[in-house]
C-alpha cells in the first residue's frame, strides 16, 4: 500500500488592525490656483464656499462635483489653521478627495 501524504499547511496570522491603518486622520488634497500664482496646496479638512445655488462645504469624501463660484471668500480649514482665499470667479473641482480649484478662469 501507498503512503498517503498530507499537503503542507500554512499558519496564518492577522495583522492588529493598527499595523493596517496608515493614519486614521483622512483628508482632502487641495490645490487653489490662477493662472500665474498658487495660493494654496496640501491637505485639509473641509472647505468652504459659494456658488448660485447658495453656501456650502465640502468634506473629506465629498461626491464627484463641479460648480462655478461667484465672488465669496473661499476657506479651507487644515485642522491647525484656516486659510481664505478670496475669490471673483472660479471653477472647483472635486473628485477622490481631491479639490481643484481654478480662480480667474
Amino acid at each position: 500500500m501507498a503512503e498517503e501524504t498530507t499537503p503542507a499547511t500554512t499558519e496564518t496570522t492577522a495583522q492588529p488592525e493598527q499595523a493596517v491603518v496608515k493614519s486614521s486622520k483622512v483628508t482632502l488634497d487641495v490645490k487653489v490656483y490662477a493662472p500665474f500664482k498658487v495660493y494654496y496646496e496640501g491637505p485639509a479638512v473641509s472647505l468652504s464656499a459659494v456658488n448660485g445655488t447658495g453656501p456650502f462645504d465640502v468634506l473629506v469624501n465629498h461626491h464627484n462635483f463641479l460648480c462655478m463660484l461667484v465672488p465669496c471668500n473661499l476657506i479651507i480649514q487644515t485642522g491647525e489653521s484656516t486659510q481664505t482665499v478670496k475669490i471673483n470667479r472660479a471653477l472647483m473641482h472635486v473628485k477622490a478627495n481631491r479639490v481643484v480649484v481654478f480662480i480667474d478662469v
